[in-house]
């Protein structure tokens, strides 16, 4: 197994978070030859997306697709560090508050037309509109210059800040100086999509490989949902000199032990995560295994808007029965850590982690048994007597099937609540989500740009992605704080407060670890990237014959 450490830096005039990842370069070996390669990969995901368009979707199972086939104005080299997108330079004023970006000169799409800051023009004020229900909307809303007065229909277009001057200029104004802005550009809605082929084809056009048109350096050959998406290499790519890679198949195997099989037999290449039940014989034996920390934390969500969860003493109840390392050391075997609050370690401002001197709000790793009692009791349901009936919901993965169970098991002894388990695919699963269908469901975040703020902005009321519908005012307050300080320092103390209320004073989520992700390749394959973010890039892999 390899195992690569989980490092931070501080940008000095963002903050911004730089983590290490998991890059296979070459190994050196003699006997590795590229040429006689075919350049072909299997590589195998254990889920489907709701959606491939990156205006709408927040789903990290869209990653595989969206990031290696769109490129952002600013996104992330093998070293994690911000660079240059399809935007080759960029100024930022004085003040913080204006964004000019150069495009590279002669871009195009997979198509062969011309992009240009007009794509981008179309691309984001295409989010800012209702009607296409964009789950990160907010991500522009909350930042620039008169889109939230746009986006809720009381603002003219012209007073949005975003304009293109000229075909290979691009400027966003905000509202108040943002530390993490660049590191967000590198996400899903703040990608252009081809106007013509996306309001030619209404809701079909991310559905489909002729008509999935995009900028990066893989480009969609083939779409067969349930099955595989295959990714070829894109010639029209600013950067296509470098791609090594000709084909990219990412097949579908719900199952991790039958991917972990598939590996095994030779019959795929990679695979994207690993069954619990095998990662101590991996650990031991496979060098093939990566184990990489993430900037990710998994939880359980409850329905804020129904009882019993309307009652903290009832949620925190639930987080201290919770025996976090038994879940790590017995259930899951992994090589995860026991989550206290919602921001996963990393983020380090002046050589100090974020997570380092924060409480722990009485989470221990074991739980606290008696204290959760009392809280159960206190709250009107002693023994968990009276509390009506409960659904313990998740999302049909492996892993998350042994946690749920775990938790189950766990609130029984500890709480005597008796809990009923509910699984469905991830898109059924999601909408109901969505929908508010749901009692208790087993959710996570995997940090979506490197900066704390990831995690606390979508608890915001009325975000998008507020799927508990938790709602404070005096938390809302301190998001907006944050938003506008430049001090790095002071924005730190500001989070920790948001974070001091979401969890040690609402308990408004039931934090559960922070997460590592383990993948596996075969030596073959080298140049593949794992970045802390969760996102895995092709752009820089290549195929070598076996020795």
């Amino acid at each position: 197994m390899k195992k690569l450490a989980l490092g931070a830096t501080a940008l000095v005039a963002v903050a911004a978070l730089l983590l290490s990842g998991c890059s296979a370069g070459d190994t050196g070996g003699g006997g590795n030859d590229t040429a006689a390669a075919d350049q072909k990969i299997v590589f195998a995901v254990n889920e489907e997306a709701d959606s491939l368009d990156p205006g709408v979707t927040s789903n990290s199972f869209a990653s595989p697709v969206i990031m290696n086939t769109f490129e952002p104005l600013v996104t992330y080299d093998a070293k994690n560090e911000l660079v240059g997108g399809l935007a080759e330079t960029w100024d930022v004023s004085a003040d913080g508050l204006e964004y000019t970006f150069h495009l590279r000169p002669d871009l195009k799409w997979s198509d062969g037309s011309a992009l240009t800051s007009e794509d981008f023009l179309y691309s984001w004020f295409r989010v800012l509109d209702q009607d296409l229900a964009g789950q990160y909307a907010n991500l522009l809303t909350d930042y620039i210059v008169g889109a939230a007065e746009f986006y809720a229909g009381t603002g003219d277009k012209e007073a949005v800040g975003i304009t293109a001057p000229d075909a290979n200029t691009f400027v966003v104004k905000l509202k108040t100086p943002t530390p993490f802005f660049l590191p967000m550009l590198n996400m899903y809605p703040f990608n252009a999509v081809k106007k013509d082929v996306v309001e030619g084809n209404a809701d079909t056009w991310a559905k489909k490989a002729d008509t999935y048109v995009s900028n990066g350096a893989f480009m969609v050959s083939d779409m067969t949902f349930g099955k595989s998406i295959t990714l070829v290499k894109n010639p029209n790519y600013w950067n296509a000199d470098k791609v090594s890679l000709e084909e990219i198949t990412l097949r579908v195997i719900p199952d991790q032990a039958t991917a972990l099989t598939a590996f095994e037999s030779g019959q795929v290449d990679g695979i994207s995560a690993v069954p619990t039940d095998d990662l101590p014989r991996l650990k031991t034996d496979s060098e093939d295994l990566y184990t990489v920390p993430q900037f990710g934390t998994s939880y359980f969500i409850m329905n804020l808007t129904k009882a019993p969860f309307d009652n903290p003493k009832v949620r925190q109840a639930l987080s201290l029965a919770i025996d976090r390392q038994a879940l790590i050391d017995k259930v899951l075997q992994s090589t995860d850590k026991p989550a206290t609050g919602i921001v996963a370690p990393g983020y380090v401002l002046d050589g100090t982690d974020f997570t380092e001197d924060r409480p722990d709000w009485g989470i221990t790793p074991t739980g606290d048994v008696e204290a959760a009692q009392k809280l159960l009791a206190e709250a009107g349901y002693p023994n968990g007597e009276g509390l009506p009936p409960i659904e313990l919901s998740y999302y049909t993965d492996d892993t998350v099937k042994k946690v749920t169970e775990a938790l189950q098991q766990m609130w029984k002894k500890n709480l005597g609540i008796d809990m009923t388990i509910t699984t469905q695919e991830w898109k059924v699963y999601y909408d109901g989500i969505k929908a508010g269908n749901f009692d208790i469901a087993a959710m996570g975040w995997g940090g979506d740009y490197l900066h704390p703020m990831t995690f606390l902005a979508g608890w915001a009321s009325g975000s998008e992605l507020n799927n508990a519908k938790y709602s404070n005012p005096a938390f809302d307050a301190l998001l907006t704080q944050i938003n506008s300080e430049t001090d790095a320092a002071k924005g730190a103390e500001l989070m920790h407060q948001a974070e001091d209320i979401l969890i040690g004073q609402d308990s408004a989520l039931i934090n559960t670890y922070y997460r590592a992700r383990n993948v596996m390749f075969a030596p073959t394959v080298e140049g593949w990237t794992l970045t802390p973010l969760s996102t895995l890039y092709f752009k820089g892999a290549q195929e070598v014959a076996a020795q």
